[in-house]
C-alpha cells in the first residue's frame, strides 16, 4: 500500500477514534505518522521531526501561559464580578450581558473553553436566582464564548490563523472573526426569542450578590500587562505567542503570579492533540495523502454547494470530536487542494465555512463547552432535560451552520 493511502487511512482512523472515545488522538496521530513516514515513505527521523508545528506550539503555549496567570491569580474572576454588578438586578439584561461578557473575555485571549469554565458557574447561578431558563443561559455562555473564539489574540484564533496562513489564506483575520461572530450572534438572538427572552423583559429586578473581590496589586498589574500585550499584537503586529511569553515572564518576575500555578492552567491535552494531529497532517501532505483526502471531499460537493457541504461535514464531526484539536488541523490545510479539485469555489469562504460549521455545534453536551454548562447547574436542578435540549440544539446547528455558510457567507464575503 502506498504511503499516501496509508497516511489517509491513518487520518481517518484518528478522526474515527476522536468520535468514539476520549483517547487523546494527538498521541495516536504521532504513533501512526512516524512508522508510515519511516518505513513506507523511507523518510529520515529528522524529516518526521520537522513536521512538528513548533511555531504553532509556541504561539498556543505563550497565550495560554499568559491567561493561565490571569486565571490563577483571580484577575479574570474579579473583572467578571464587576461586570455582573453593572446589571443592578435587571433580569432582562442577563442573557445579552452574559453573551457580551463571554465574547469579550474569549476575544481577549483565553478562548471559548477557558471562558466557559470561568463564566458558566456564575451564569447558571444567576439564572437560578432570576428564574431564567437554564437552556437560554447555557446558550448565551457557549455562543458568546465561541463568538470571540477566533480573535487573532485568542489561543484558538492563533491556531486557525496559523493554519490558514500555511494554506495560503493569511491576512484575513478580520473576516474570520466577524463571520464567526455574526453566526453565533444570530443563533444567540434566535435562542433568546425562542427560550424565554421576551418573558424576561416583563420581569423586575432580581437579587444579586454585592460582594466582590477587591482589586489587588496583582490584578491591576495583570490587567495593565494584558492591555500592553494586546496593543503590541494589534498595533505593533508582534507575534501573539512570543509576546505572551514576555508578558507572562514580567508578571511572574513582578510577583503577580506563580509559575507553578500558571503551568497548571495550560490545557496540555489540547496542545498535545493539536500538535499531534498536525504532525500526521504534515506526513499526509508530503506523502500525497492530502491529494487523496481532497479528492474524496470533492466528490461530496460542487463549486456552488461546497460552503454548505463542508460546514455540514465539519459540524457533524465536531459534534463528537474536538473542533480545535481534530477538525481545524485536518480540514483547513485541505482547502487549496479542495478548490483545485472542484475546479471552482472561493478558498476563503470555504475556510470560513469550516470555522463556523465546526464551532456552532460546540454547545452540544458532548463537547467541552456544553458539558461545562451542564456541570455548572446549581444543585437541586435536574440536568437531564438540559442535556437533551443542548444535544438537540447542537445537532440542529449542523443544519443551521450549513445554511448560514451556503447562503450568508457569500453575500458578506463576496462571491469569487
Amino acid at each position: 500500500m502506498s504511503p499516501a493511502l496509508l497516511s489517509l487511512f491513518a487520518l481517518l482512523l484518528v478522526v474515527a477514534v476522536s468520535l468514539t472515545s476520549r483517547v487523546n488522538v494527538g498521541v495516536l496521530a504521532v504513533a501512526l505518522a512516524w512508522p508510515i513516514a519511516l518505513f513506507a515513505a523511507d523518510w529520515k527521523v529528522e524529516q518526521v521531526m520537522a513536521t512538528f508545528p513548533s511555531s504553532l506550539f509556541l504561539t498556543l503555549l505563550g497565550v495560554t501561559l499568559l491567561f493561565g496567570i490571569a486565571q490563577a491569580n483571580g484577575t479574570m474572576h474579579a473583572v467578571t464580578q464587576r461586570g455582573v454588578r453593572l446589571l443592578r438586578g435587571r433580569a432582562a439584561l442577563l442573557p445579552p450581558f452574559v453573551f457580551v461578557l463571554a465574547c469579550l473575555i474569549s476575544t481577549s485571549g483565553p478562548g471559548a473553553i477557558a471562558t466557559t469554565a470561568l463564566l458558566a458557574p456564575l451564569a447558571m447561578g444567576l439564572a437560578h436566582r432570576a428564574k431564567a431558563p437554564m437552556l437560554l443561559m447555557a446558550l448565551m455562555v457557549g455562543n458568546g464564548a465561541n463568538a470571540g473564539n477566533l480573535s487573532p489574540i485568542s489561543a484558538i484564533g492563533a491556531l486557525v490563523h496559523t493554519l490558514m496562513e500555511q494554506a495560503g489564506l493569511g491576512g484575513h483575520a478580520t473576516e474570520v472573526l466577524l463571520m464567526n461572530f455574526a453566526a453565533h450572534a444570530l443563533v444567540a438572538i434566535a435562542a433568546w426569542a425562542l427560550f424565554g427572552g421576551p418573558a424576561m423583559l416583563r420581569q423586575g429586578r432580581v437579587p444579586m450578590d454585592d460582594e466582590q473581590t477587591p482589586l489587588s496589586r496583582a490584578h491591576t498589574l495583570t490587567l495593565l500587562v494584558g492591555l500592553l500585550w494586546v496593543g503590541s499584537v494589534l498595533v505593533l503586529k508582534f507575534n501573539p505567542g512570543l509576546a505572551a511569553f514576555a508578558a507572562a515572564a514580567v508578571l511572574v518576575v513582578c510577583g503577580a503570579g506563580e509559575d507553578t500555578a500558571m503551568l497548571r492552567q495550560v490545557p496540555w491535552p489540547v496542545l498535545v492533540m493539536v500538535c499531534g494531529v498536525s504532525v500526521l497532517v504534515g506526513v499526509l501532505e508530503k506523502t500525497g495523502g492530502m491529494d487523496l483526502f481532497t479528492t474524496a471531499l470533492s466528490t461530496m460537493a460542487t463549486p456552488a454547494s461546497v460552503n454548505g457541504v463542508i460546514a455540514g461535514i465539519t459540524g457533524l464531526l465536531s459534534t463528537y470530536s474536538s473542533t480545535s484539536g481534530v477538525v481545524y488541523p485536518a480540514f483547513l490545510p485541505a482547502v487549496p487542494g479542495l478548490v483545485a479539485k472542484l475546479g471552482g469555489g472561493d478558498a476563503l469562504q470555504i475556510a470560513i465555512s469550516i470555522n463556523v460549521g465546526a464551532a456552532l455545534v460546540d454547545v452540544s453536551p458532548l463537547s467541552t463547552i456544553g458539558a461545562l454548562c451542564i456541570a455548572a447547574v446549581p444543585a437541586g436542578h435536574d440536568t437531564k432535560p438540559l442535556f437533551r435540549q443542548l444535544l438537540l440544539w447542537g445537532f440542529a446547528m449542523t443544519i443551521v451552520g450549513a445554511a448560514f455558510c451556503q447562503l450568508v457567507v457569500p453575500i458578506l464575503i463576496g462571491s469569487p
